[in-house]
């Protein structure tokens, strides 16, 4: 397959073309050009730098100059048309110091391709625009980088000016997606966030930001960013006339407050397939027009259902049902409106918006590690930021864990709570439209106790997801710098538990288990070592390593190793809790690649492993 090249480096000096080479390998989109007559392997002969930029300024995205800046400035001058269709441009110094954006920074790119090249050279990337600086949001690009589409409610400079400025600023977002949770994670000191435009005392704020899929009548300066989200659905009579069609769905749309650039797709009964008002409109908006048989549009329970639609097509409903078939809602922004055209002929439309972006109550169940509040997942960490309630096993998950909360956040200790009391606090938050995030210690699929509180949140319909975090078990195998699947030794890890109060089936009894002499992790049974140590010993030799780890990663962490016939002493000595995990295996301490095959701590195994070695040599 032919390479594709985005971005041009021209390079002429000896220096020059060994920073080239070096940005090339890391950047397999760019090739390398040099007025250098001699051979160059990979690099490119050009005449001259003016007549390459006169034939190739508009075939590359990206330049990147090595040398002079002033070479750079006078070579790109006489091309420069429009920031919003000029290619980004770069400037490195020879020796590889510094690296400037020096055209289309934020839309073309520069400011991020200069950072891509002073990460791969170790220079210093100059950056002077404003919200690079300040790192906040750059409000000409953010749009782009979403997928949005960006209009304005005033000139887009004097909204830039005033975002630089630190004007107080509101943020209204009336969607969810990837880009609004970012907003939301990244929101500058003087932006505050909403949800509702009522909710917004307008007066105090000098600019307004919103992320929607409407339109407002405000006096504030706005910005608008409108992700594709509405789906229109409609009827209409047979060869009604494209332009007339489209200017009466305009007006709808304005008239009920929404944005023509937020329009997803088009829905209709399947007879419509070939509808040319239809046909022409969805291509014009370059969005889908999507069809439905009668079958699925009667599936949809509607709002306006109506016996003459039934009586001629056989569904009740086409535009509130392509509606939803599109959307995946069950609900409208827009509920059925019958228009009339100045030709006579009638069209009827819905409008939904699609499910995966509405704003609406969700419970996290978040994994929060083993103890050390760092060792928590990103998308924890992002979730603890943005929730509206925390609730959280003190006992258990560090309170470290809670200081990520947002300001007004809910954060409840859950240890003095019962579950009824737990649910009835979530319900609450849930019918506001919050985000719930129900921490759970180490992993939740691991003796994380989840399972009765999914079948209530499934009980009562309340949607909800899961993160997983890191288990005690994998802590206690970098605590003990241990790799607990060595090859040729044991290559299964067994999680479990001890016997006491509960039982375990079976064929799960310790004993067992034992029989396959795997690394076990055993969990909740430091109350009963001694019957763990006795039903251990039926299968794994004495000597087996083992170690105890009280509350790993927590900042009063204690560890303790021995061989499995101690255990109980370790635990009884040491005055061990229920919040210790006991290791046994012989795949603790290990090391391989080594001159002996354990840890010099374990010399007892490498005796083992000689006394095994000299059978063995005997035998044959």
């Amino acid at each position: 397959m032919k390479q594709v090249y985005h971005i041009a480096i021209i390079a002429s000096t000896d220096r020059a073309l060994a920073l080239a080479a070096a940005i090339s390998r890391e950047i397999p989109e760019a090739a390398v050009f040099s007025t250098r007559p001699e051979a160059v392997a990979g690099v490119t002969y050009i005449r001259s730098i003016s007549s390459f930029l006169e034939e190739h300024f508009t075939t590359y995205t990206s330049f990147v100059f090595i040398g002079a800046l002033g070479i750079c400035v006078r070579s790109i001058a006489p091309h420069i048309q429009d920031k919003t269709t000029d290619p980004a441009v770069i400037n490195l110094d020879d020796h590889g110091f510094f690296v400037q954006p020096v055209l289309s920074g934020h839309l073309g790119g520069a400011n991020q391709l200069a950072k891509q090249v002073a990460r791969i050279l170790g220079a210093q990337a100059v950056i002077t625009t404003s919200s690079d600086l300040q790192d906040i949001w750059a409000l000409d690009t953010l749009g782009r980088r979403f997928s949005w589409t960006t209009t304005a409610g005033s000139p887009m400079n004097s909204i830039i000016s005033l975002f630089v400025n630190n004007r107080r600023t509101a943020l209204l977002l009336e969607v969810k997606d990837q880009g609004t949770e970012w907003l939301t994670r990244t929101r500058p000191a003087f932006v505050d966030i909403y949800y509702k435009l009522e909710d917004i005392p307008l007066s105090d704020y000098e600019l307004l930001i919103a992320v929607t899929c409407r339109k407002y009548e405000v006096i504030t300066p706005v910005l608008y960013y409108h992700p594709a989200a509405l789906h229109i659905g409609m009827g209409c009579s047979r060869d009604i006339e494209p332009d007339l069609l489209e200017a009466s769905l305009l007006r709808q749309l304005e008239v009920h407050g929404f944005a023509r650039e937020a329009v997803k797709s088009i829905g209709s009964i399947d007879i419509k397939h070939d509808e040319t008002a239809f046909l022409q409109l969805a291509e014009k908006w370059k969005i889908p027009f999507h069809t439905y048989t009668a079958a699925a549009l009667n599936s949809c329970e509607v709002a306006n259902p109506s016996e003459v639609v039934k009586s001629k097509l056989d569904v009740y409903s086409v535009s509130e049902a392509s509606a939803l078939l599109s959307s995946g809602n069950t609900r409208w922004l827009l509920e059925k409106q019958k228009i009339t055209v100045a030709s006579g002929k009638k069209h009827t439309v819905a409008v939904s918006l699609d499910a995966a972006l509405e704003r609406r109550a969700q419970i996290a169940i978040v994994g929060a590690g083993p103890g050390d509040a760092r060792l928590i997942a990103i998308s924890g960490k992002e979730l603890l930021e943005t929730a509206d309630l925390i609730l959280y096993a003190g006992s258990l998950v560090p309170e470290e864990l809670t200081h990520y909360a947002k300001n007004g956040a809910v954060v409840c200790n859950s240890a003095g709570m019962t579950l009824e009391e737990q649910m009835t606090l979530m319900e609450a938050h849930y019918a506001k439209g919050h985000l719930i995030v129900r921490l759970q210690s180490g992993d939740p699929s691991i003796y994380g106790a989840i399972q009765e509180q999914m079948s209530l949140f499934d009980e009562k319909g309340m949607e909800y997801f899961i993160v997983p975090g890191i288990s005690s078990f994998q802590a206690a195998a970098a605590v003990l710098k241990s790799e607990f699947t060595i090859p040729e030794v044991v290559q299964t890890i067994i999680l479990t538990r001890g016997e006491g109060n509960t039982p375990l089936p079976e064929r799960e009894k310790l004993q067992e288990m034992a029989k396959h002499r795997a690394t076990m992790c055993i969990f909740l049974s430091a109350t009963i070592a001694r019957n763990v140590q006795a039903q251990l010993l039926e299968h794994y030799p004495p000597e087996t390593p083992v170690a105890v780890l009280y509350r790993v990663t927590w900042k009063d962490e204690q560890v303790f190793t021995g061989e499995l016939h101690e255990l109980a002493a370790i635990v009884r000595n040491n005055k061990l809790t229920r919040t210790a995990l006991i290791i046994v295996g012989s795949a603790i301490g290990a090391r391989k690649n080594r001159s002996h095959l354990y840890n010099p701590d374990w010399k007892h195994i490498f005796r083992n492993q000689k006394t095994n070695a000299a059978n063995k040599k005997d035998t044959l």
